[in-house]
């Protein structure tokens, strides 16, 4: 702000300015004379003109020749809008030629020459088109389409001449939504009393269908409006606001569309496309021949953003077409395409209309989508985006129905409820029961009613915390899931289960279990906060149980390939049902995506470790107490029962005992083998290449090697295709260097253990025990005892603060008690490297993906297998371990000491790992 022109300049040469606006004293013309000087040094900046007084009107008039160099005059009103209008009609003249070009932005032509009323009425004009349009930004759904509405308003260009009203005309008539013009204005250089009306013929000749406003203080031209079927608007008029509001509502489609009869009565309002599309097939054929006469479809459409489309509708009629009825089903059409995939690969806020629509993801509440909902949302993104979803003719590929309760709900829970003093509770049932006896908040468990009004297919409820699923630290497994029938005839019931299980999922935050892994990881627990995750279960519906076809887990890492597999082929781990029995480290089959075909074990050994059982929903009606853990709702069944479902006929071949070999198909009586043949050796889903595809673009969008969980369902008699369900992608926890840090050929003999499959890089030397079961202390039908004990070793290493290696045979982790020892994190917290090794038939594979080997290779720790028949010569120096100075810690347990620190080196190019008896030099 400056006092004089001198001053005005000396700002201007200082630094850059985007706009001048320059008042006059009464009856001085020293702004013309400063603008002409502005204009001259700096012909890119725009000037306005702000009268104070409107005696100062009439100097202007009496040099209209020198407002060549001024972009607009301004009366002063009063009222602080006129500076909002002021700024909006200067950006909108920079910017129109480029928004309109390039995102189709429309425009709004006024034609006045009136100083006062130019003053008072484009602020109006102005404060309705961003009411209006704020209005449409709120019906998205989604944020991008909110973001995208609200750069899309409609521009405003101003003329004060008949001349330069059609060169803006010429220009812009492409993206005119409506013309406003006084009756009374220049036209070649003096003032004619019929200038808006030739304007408004002329535009009309060319351009039938654009609302027109003509407006006056005289009442006589309404009845040349009238004749030319346009609007008018008496300037002086107390109701001038809300004519000007009317007529933007439902001329330019910002309002709801009103579906009206030949008479102008209304019939229906839609106020949304999902009403519009409800409307269209049952509205009268003389209110579509009404609407479609006078392109009221299109006007619509373009206020709603949809101008591509509104283009190609504009210039077809009802006469395009053979009848009205192939009119109205080329409407529906239209509309149910904006309508579908305006939102699809997008997160949207919950409507009651979201429901129906596929490829979203509908959030509930606000906050955080957490890990898992972002690795959800960004694949369901890549899936419309790249065309994935469709890239495998004969099969489908998706995300399932998916609902994220945002985290602020966690933050309301606990806040309205005071559940934090339970952060430090001891016992996780007294915390369960607090935090099901807490309140969700009323809009969302309406919301939930809602959503529960539409489905009734199994829900699985899983967590989506703001740690959860990144790439350093996954948590992979730390929370809780719960998996609901959803099937009770009462509605009340189904929702009672499912806030429930929201609530418990909520409170896995204050678990011990996930306390201990928050800690061991040197975060706070009050750092955390947990979205969650509501998904339609992928499968189908056997007797009294519910599951897919195949579960599965893969990776687009190998950290054990088997020549001529390499790192990055990837691997994958399916089983027939839930994926509990993948993730929690039960039986399950391992293949090569690259290489389906390839056997990475004999078949001896695949008949003896083939899964034998599987998990599914347990559908039949019962009392359901979430509060006994996420296993309350589900069966454990043989493989008799699948067989009896039907659903083994692409999964399974038979073991035939006197041949020692595989037979493919369920023919022979005898051992079924789930191996997979028709999926993985004949094609006949191709799964192995679906899982190639999603591995390799999802890590090239992510740009790091990823991990999937997915489910298969084949198809069956309410299906035309098999349907591949993506449920989680993550980035996978990476810490391989690429560095070659041990020679194999020359080790010396003070290796204490050598193991050929590792995984993990570097060296440690701060470790001085090892806590082992010796091979002759096992009995796998002892295992939980067995981790009972070791729970109480860990506990005293932890106050002691000593890690240790920890040395086991069998699958550490594994919820299956008889292929190892079934931990969790929060019972070998200490255990810095952990060694799987294997009997005389007690040879466990590792697997790969289990939520427990995710977590240990995220949290940096040696994880090694020495397998009982090694062909690589790994080995454990028993009599070592065994020795007098090693220390009997319980009925199974001992621990080996050292005054010295144990050397452990591991290399990650090589998937070759030593621990030495001391460390090297």
């Amino acid at each position: 702000s400056v006092t004089g022109a001198e001053e005005a300049l000396e700002k201007l040469e200082s630094q850059q300015y985007d706009l001048v606006i320059t008042t006059m004293r009464t009856g001085e013309i020293t702004p013309f004379a400063l603008s002409r000087i502005i204009k001259d040094r700096y012909p890119d900046i725009p000037i306005l003109l702000l009268l104070t007084v409107s005696s100062d009107i009439e100097l202007v008039d009496r040099n209209r020749d020198r407002l060549d160099c001024i972009s607009n005059v301004f009366l002063w009103n009063g009222d602080s809008k006129l500076f909002l209008a002021m700024v909006k009609s200067v950006e909108d003249l920079w910017n129109v030629a480029y928004d309109t070009e390039n995102g189709l932005v429309r425009v709004i032509l006024l034609v006045e020459d009136s100083i006062p009323f130019q003053s008072v009425y484009l602020p109006l004009l102005y404060t309705e088109v961003m009411e209006q349009t704020q209005r449409l930004i709120y019906e998205e759904l989604n944020n991008n389409n909110k973001y995208q509405r609200m750069r899309s308003r409609p521009k405003v260009l101003v003329a004060s001449s008949y001349e330069k009203a059609m060169e803006l005309y010429d220009r812009y008539k492409d993206y005119l939504i409506c013309l406003i013009s006084d009756v009374r204005f220049w036209k070649e250089n003096r003032l004619d009393e019929k200038a808006g009306i030739k304007l408004v013929e002329c535009i009309k000749k060319d351009n039938t269908g654009i609302p027109v406003i003509l407006q006056s203080s005289d009442n006589n031209a309404a009845e040349e409006a009238e004749r030319m079927e346009v609007a008018f608007f008496n300037k002086n008029s107390p109701s001038l606001l809300q004519d000007l509001r009317t007529f933007i509502m439902h001329n330019l489609g910002f309002g709801d569309f009103v579906f009206r009869n030949d008479n102008h009565e209304e019939i229906a309002r839609a106020h949304s496309l999902s009403d519009f599309l409800r409307f269209l097939p049952a509205i009268p054929v003389e209110s579509l021949l009404y609407h479609s006469e006078r392109n009221h479809f299109s006007s619509w459409l373009i206020a709603h953003g949809e101008f591509q489309i509104a283009r190609v509708l504009r210039p077809i009629q009802a006469s395009d077409f053979e009848s009205t009825d192939a009119y109205r089903h080329h409407l529906i059409s239209v509309f149910k395409d904006i309508y579908v995939n305006k939102s699809r690969g997008k997160i949207i806020s919950f409507d009651k209309d979201a429901q129906k629509l596929d490829d979203v993801i509908i959030q509930i509440g606000g906050g955080s989508l957490g890990g898992k909902g972002r690795g959800l949302a960004f694949f369901n993104a890549l899936l419309v985006n790249t065309g994935l979803g469709t890239a495998f003719p004969g099969m489908k590929i998706r995300v399932p129905k998916t609902l994220i309760l945002g985290a602020d709900e966690f933050d309301h829970l606990v806040n309205k409820n005071n559940l934090h003093t339970y952060r430090n509770c001891s016992s996780d049932m007294e915390i369960r029961e607090a935090f099901v006896s807490a309140r969700l908040s009323e809009e969302v468990v309406r919301q939930l009613t809602l959503f529960l009004r539409s489905t009734e297919v199994p829900l699985a409820v899983r967590s989506s915390s703001l740690l959860e699923d990144s790439q350093s630290k996954p948590f992979a497994g730390v929370y809780q899931t719960y998996m609901l029938p959803n099937n009770e005839p009462d509605i009340s019931s189904r929702l009672r289960q499912l806030t429930d299980a929201i609530k418990l999922v909520c409170a896995s935050v204050f678990l011990h279990e996930a306390r201990s892994y928050i800690q061991s990881l040197n975060y706070i627990v009050e750092e955390e906060k947990m979205a969650v995750v509501i998904q339609e279960m992928a499968g189908s519906r056997h007797g009294d149980y519910f599951y897919p076809h195949v579960s599965g887990v893969a990776q687009s890492y190998n950290y054990y390939p088997v020549s001529p597999v390499q790192h990055n082929d990837g691997a994958a781990y399916i089983a027939l049902g839930l994926g509990q029995s993948v993730v929690d480290g039960g039986k399950a089959y391992g293949f090569c995506p690259r290489y389906p075909k390839l056997l990475s074990q004999s078949v001896e050994d695949l008949a003896r470790s083939s899964q034998t059982e599987f998990y599914a929903i347990d559908m039949r009606s019962y009392e359901i107490n979430l509060k006994n853990g996420e296993y309350e709702t589900l069966g454990k069944l043989s493989l008799d029962a699948a067989e009896r479902h039907g659903t083994l006929t692409h999964l399974a071949s038979v073991w035939d005992h006197r041949d020692q070999r595989l037979v493919e198909g369920l023919s022979l009586p005898g051992q079924r083998v789930l191996n997979f043949p028709s999926i993985l050796k004949y094609d006949e889903i191709p799964l192995a290449a679906i899982i190639t595809e999603i591995l390799d673009t999802s890590e090239k969008a992510m740009g790091v090697p990823v991990e999937i969980e997915f489910a298969l369902k084949l198809k069956d008699e309410e299906d035309d295709l098999p349907v591949f369900y993506l449920l989680q992608v993550r980035p996978l926890a990476f810490g391989i260097e690429d560095t070659e840090i041990i020679d194999t050929e020359n080790q010396g003999g003070a290796v204490l253990l050598y193991a050929s499959e590792s995984m993990g890089n570097g060296y440690i030397d701060w470790i001085y025990d090892i806590v082992f079961i010796p091979p002759d202390r096992f009995d796998s039908r002892y295992t939980e005892e067995m981790r009972s004990e070791l729970d109480g070793i860990n506990q005293e290493m932890l106050k002691q603060r000593r890690p240790y290696i920890l040395l086991g045979p069998g699958r550490w982790g594994s919820r299956d008690r008889f292929l190892g020892i079934p931990v969790s994190w929060s019972q070998i917290s200490q255990a810095k490297v952990i060694v799987e090794y294997g009997l005389e038939g007690f040879d466990i594979a590792p697997s790969q993906g289990t939520h427990f080997f995710h977590n240990i290779s995220a949290m940096n720790i040696g994880y090694f297998t020495v397998p009982f028949a090694s062909r690589k010569k790994s080995f454990i120096d028993w009599d070592t371990l065994k020795n007098e100075n090693t220390q009997r810690l319980g009925d199974f347990f001992y621990r080996y000491s050292t005054d010295e620190p144990l050397m452990v080196k591991m290399d990650g190019r090589k998937g070759v790992a030593f621990i030495y008896k001391q460390r090297m030099p």
